[in-house]
């Protein structure tokens, strides 16, 4: 199905370029860790697609859905998870207000910290299951395995999402010497932290 595919294709691009919890993690954690902590920060994030693709196929998505309760703790769990990451980049910012460096050195870089902040951040957000509940069975056919159609896809969004995520790592990198200035750097924490508050307030207020 040449024509679903390119048309899954598009779609997709659009939704991945679209800012939202995804993009913040990786501006957040590649301006706290540089190139390795947003990379690994966006395979994270990318490796969760593949969870949701799994629960879509095997119907625990559409459990999720029709079932108020669990959806509002899944909802809740994925909203704490973006307040406490926006709460740690104001930390960030607050600390670095009272450092007198000119340059902020960045912190050690944790594979696995990265690695879970990402894949945490995508599997917690119930946006991201209505989406695959609703919006792969459109390119699925009943022909054939409907969980290896619905990781294939999965697998084509990966591609498009670590190569979007990359280019955002290392546009951020390629302005470095702006990048690790202390007004820049105390900036970029505040706005970072404050967005993911506000996405997790929001997740928080939305109704089912």
């Amino acid at each position: 199905m040449p024509l679903d595919l390119f048309t899954f294709l598009i779609a997709i691009t659009l939704l991945t370029m679209t800012p939202g919890a995804d993009t913040m993690i990786v501006m957040r954690n590649t301006l706290r860790g540089g190139v390795k902590d947003g990379l690994v920060s966006s395979l994270g994030i990318c490796s969760g697609l593949f969870v949701h693709a799994t629960l879509s196929a095997v119907g625990i998505s559409a459990i999720l859905l029709y079932s108020a309760t669990a959806f509002i703790i899944l909802k809740s769990i994925g909203a704490l998870y973006l307040l406490w990451l926006g709460f740690g980049s104001l930390k960030s910012f607050w600390n670095a207000k009272k450092m007198h460096q000119k340059v902020v050195v960045q912190k050690p870089f944790l594979f696995w910290t990265s690695l879970r902040e990402g894949f945490l951040s995508n599997v917690l957000n119930p946006k991201a299951v209505i989406f695959y509940m609703a919006f792969l069975p459109q390119f699925i056919s009943h022909e054939s395995s409907v969980l290896a159609q619905s990781l294939f896809l999965a697998f084509l969004h990966f591609i498009i999402g670590t190569i979007w995520q990359g280019i955002l790592v290392y546009t951020i990198v390629s302005a470095n010497g702006f990048i690790t200035k202390r007004s820049v750097r105390q900036s970029l924490d505040a706005i970072s932290g404050i967005v993911m508050i506000a996405l997790g307030i929001r997740l928080f207020l939305e109704k089912h």
